[in-house]
């Protein structure tokens, strides 16, 4: 994945360079929440490994097992280990991102969740996004070159023959660590040009850039942002029913990849 304007589309034909050789053998999945996670871990038959190399203490959960030719790793953060809900949100992502980079050594990371949607930009419930680029829209810094590093503007990793066999939508991903929309998260998401928003998406992407891992990001939209009903009711409405079709999606995603490289995806 690039960073846009710091000259790291070398560095992505690098990686994809050095991994092209072979195709890809490792994929680490990166989901939020359980309710989320689980139907993929029982699709692929994923077992808990109770001996992570994750620090003592942290409630990571780390699933692993072998499908096709591919060394699947699926991790979510858990549960916050004082209140029992679901460690949603760019810190915890950003941590088990780097945390599982450094222990499993991933070909490539996706990133798989729900996400609110934009009718205005053509997003409706149950609707699966591959995003094309990733960006923040709740980190205003209003100083010249600084608020460009707020926006943190990304490229995702380039597939575009998965994009075109699976018939998937394509938009850009913004991402904030609210679930409901200010009056300035709302422009700095138009300014964004995002047809989905979701909550962990752009921090995976810093931390998959620092480590250089390629990464795309697989959204199902649970709820419309500026439709008629409140987003939080409509998100708890739609989760089950949606993360069918995430499920669904993820598992054409990785039949796709199997014995592909990097650069023929």
């Amino acid at each position: 994945m690039a960073s846009q304007g710091q000259g790291s589309d070398a560095t992505v034909e690098a990686m994809v360079a050095e991994v092209e050789k072979h195709p890809v053998s490792s994929i680490l999945i990166i989901i939020a929440m359980q309710t989320e996670a689980l139907p993929v871990v029982n699709k692929f038959q994923l077992t808990e490994n109770p001996h992570s190399s994750f620090p003592k203490g942290v409630p990571w959960v780390h699933y692993h097992g072998t499908y096709k030719d591919i060394m699947l790793n699926l991790v979510w953060p858990g549960k916050d280990l004082t209140l029992g809900v679901d460690s949603v949100g760019t810190i915890s992502s950003s941590l088990v991102t780097y945390a599982s980079i450094l222990a499993l050594q991933p070909d490539l990371i996706i990133n798989a969740g729900t996400a609110g949607g934009f009718k205005a930009k053509g997003a409706g419930i149950g609707d699966v996004y591959l995003a094309s680029h990733v960006a923040f829209h709740d980190r205003r810094i209003p100083i010249p070159v600084f608020d460009l590093y707020g926006v943190g503007l990304q490229q995702a990793f380039s597939t575009p023959n998965l994009l075109k066999a699976l018939n998937l939508k394509t938009g850009k991903l913004s991402t904030g660590d609210s679930l409901d929309m200010s009056p300035q998260d709302e422009a700095a998401i138009t300014a964004n040009d995002a047809t989905v928003k979701d909550m962990e998406g752009a921090a995976i992407a810093y931390v998959a850039e620092l480590l250089k891992v390629p990464a795309i990001f697989i959204k199902a939209v649970t709820d419309v942002v500026d439709g008629e009903k409140p987003p939080a009711e409509e998100f708890l409405q739609n989760l089950a029913s949606v993360t069918a079709a995430l499920d669904q999606a993820v598992t054409q995603v990785i039949d796709f990849i199997s014995g592909k490289c990097l650069s023929e995806l």
